[in-house]
């Protein structure tokens, strides 16, 4: 059974930062991508970074420059280290993996930054 659990999110000013965690389990997690989207009240939800089983990543725009994807295989977890948090950045945050052709999703971690 696939598990993504997801931790870190919280209250944070402008300008600062949190790093997300994602422990999975029941996969084989060191050939899996991972993906952390988001979801703003109202809005759709939106892929903001990726990464692979060999370590390349990729970021929506709206991120770049300011939040990092990693990975350690050893422990299961993926993280999203974000820093210079901005208003728009507040959402609930959830991990993803696809295995074939069946999405999983954590349930989701808060992150609130305030104008």
């Amino acid at each position: 059974q696939v598990q993504l659990v997801e931790s870190g999110g919280g209250l944070v000013q402008p300008g600062g930062f949190l790093r997300l965690s994602c422990k999975a389990s029941g996969i084989s997690f060191s050939i899996q991508a991972m993906r952390w989207y988001r979801q703003a009240p109202g809005k759709q939800r939106e892929l903001v970074a990726g990464i692979i089983s060999d370590g390349r990543t990729n970021y929506a725009d709206s991120v770049k420059g300011r939040f990092t994807i990693s990975r350690d295989n050893a422990k299961n977890t993926v993280y999203l280290q974000m820093n210079s948090l901005k208003p728009e950045d507040t959402a609930v945050y959830y991990c993803n993996t696809k295995v074939w052709i069946t999405d999983y999703w954590g349930q989701g971690t808060q992150v609130t930054v305030p104008s």
